[in-house]
């Protein structure tokens, strides 16, 4: 009996330095995918106001018909999406 008490206290420490190990991956994970995620965010923000001041140019230099100029914003917010993907993934 005292042989297998010590069998399991002596494997006790190695199965709780084996389980903080996993906590802190998991959480230097969680902490990277945080921040790709906020960048990724900030990205999309960036390009929406790019996207207002693209269709706000195109209306003032007059260039372009309303539709057109519209098009050009959803170009230009879709290629942010596609940016905010690159990043996040």
């Amino acid at each position: 009996m005292k042989t297998q008490s010590r069998e399991v206290f002596g494997r006790l420490p190695v199965a709780l330095v084996a389980a903080g190990l996993l906590m802190v991956t998991g959480s230097v994970c969680a902490t990277e995918q945080a921040q790709q995620r906020r960048e990724a965010r900030d990205t999309k923000q960036d390009t929406r106001q790019e996207a207002r001041e693209t269709k706000v140019d195109c209306r003032a230099a007059d260039q372009k018909n309303n539709a057109e100029c519209r098009q050009d914003k959803r170009e230009t917010k879709q290629g942010g999406r596609q940016e905010a993907r690159d990043i996040k993934y």
